[in-house]
């Protein structure tokens, strides 16, 4: 009796660490186009396997994100089990490894989907949707949904307007189920772009069919009343955008040049205005980036002089506004540490920084997060 495979596809657009275990293959999505757009060029992603071959949509990468490496894996794979992740984003077990083949195999004995825990959102996805994206898609797709799987619409409406979905379009399935769910899913989003024109000023945005299905697939296995294994997503290292973002900013602090890399910074956001979401700065830098930004602005606005004359090397400014940060959250419960608040004496802090550090606390305490693509 032959043996079932199971493969893991990882969704890539980047040179990555590849994971030893060879049940993890990753998928160049996207490889049309770069190919295009690089030809002649020896690139590391040439190693990997291409969404370009056999029945493939690779060409839609812009609009469908890593769903032309899903489209590809329905359409060409021979595996019998198979998987969804990203180059950076991985499905764990409970011990917070990466699952092997073997215990893939043991937890779809019991399960029909391996999938993202289901988030809790702050408001409904409707709303959530409306704040970051053009309404008009979703209103669309509600309509695709109504008219061909008018059996699905009561179970659709009921969702949108709940604050839950899963994310990042991670699953694990049987293939016969994965073929059922990819059916399901192109025929709603091929006939939701024949009527909607994407016009988006970003790349981000633009990959409008990549959010739309995340929540799809909440709905049809929901609908579908499918047993789900719901387990933790890791997040390995950051997007090689925000590491150039980065690095940028840290050649203008080096310089001392605060309005240079705010110029910098405020462009950036507008061409990936995915860069401050917790999926994109996983470390968190960028929001400091930020906060060193404002503060080196604004003292010197009042005093003439800014943070950026003391300390310039990055590493060094991202400890002094977490410290600060820290002061500051320590402070609004009515006890500082007292190596803490040595350091702030030392550091002089100014009136400045001490506000801004302030108003960034209260940002984050006060911010509803709404879970969305990295």
């Amino acid at each position: 009796m032959r043996k079932k495979k199971t493969q893991i596809y990882v969704m890539t657009h980047k040179p990555f660490d590849v994971p030893k275990d060879p049940v993890y293959l990753p998928i160049h999505v996207g490889r049309k186009n770069f190919l295009a757009e690089h030809e002649g060029e020896n690139s590391p992603l040439l190693s990997y396997t291409g969404d370009d071959t056999g029945d493939n949509i690779s060409a839609q990468n812009c609009y469908f994100s890593e769903l032309t490496g899903m489209y590809w894996v329905w359409k060409n794979t021979d595996a019998d089990y198979v998987g969804i992740c990203h180059y950076r984003r991985y499905l764990l077990n409970e011990r917070g490894f990466m699952f092997t083949e073997a215990e893939i195999q043991e937890l779809l004995k019991k399960y029909d989907v391996i999938t993202t825990k289901k988030l809790q959102l702050n408001y409904p996805y409707y709303d959530g949707f409306a704040a970051n994206h053009k309404i008009g898609y979703l209103d669309v797709t509600e309509e695709v949904i109504r008219e061909l799987h008018p059996d699905y619409y009561n179970t659709y409406e009921r969702l949108v307007h709940e604050p839950h979905t899963y994310f990042g379009n991670m699953l694990i399935v049987d293939k016969k189920i994965f073929d059922s769910y990819m059916q399901w899913l192109f025929s709603i989003l091929f006939e939701v772009q024949k009527r909607v024109k994407v016009e988006e000023e970003d790349s981000y945005h633009q990959r409008i069919f990549g959010f739309i299905s995340e929540f799809l697939q909440y709905v049809w296995i929901t609908h579908e009343q499918l047993s789900v294994y719901e387990c933790m997503v890791g997040m390995l290292g950051e997007k090689a955008e925000v590491t150039e973002v980065k690095h940028r900013l840290s050649d203008y602090f080096i310089q001392g040049d605060y309005e240079g890399a705010k110029e910098f910074f405020l462009e950036a956001k507008r061409l990936r205005p995915d860069l401050l979401m917790e999926a994109s700065d996983v470390t968190g830098e960028l929001h400091l980036c930020m906060e060193v930004i404002a503060i080196a602005g604004l003292e010197q606005q009042a005093y003439g002089t800014n943070l950026l004359e003391g300390i310039r090397e990055f590493d060094a400014l991202m400890r002094y506004c977490n410290r600060l940060n820290s002061y500051v959250v320590q402070e609004t419960r009515g006890q500082v540490d007292a190596n803490l608040k040595k350091w702030y004496d030392e550091q002089r802090v100014t009136e400045v920084a001490h506000q801004v550090a302030k108003a960034v606390m209260e940002s984050i305490k006060g911010e509803e997060r709404i879970p969305m693509r990295g």
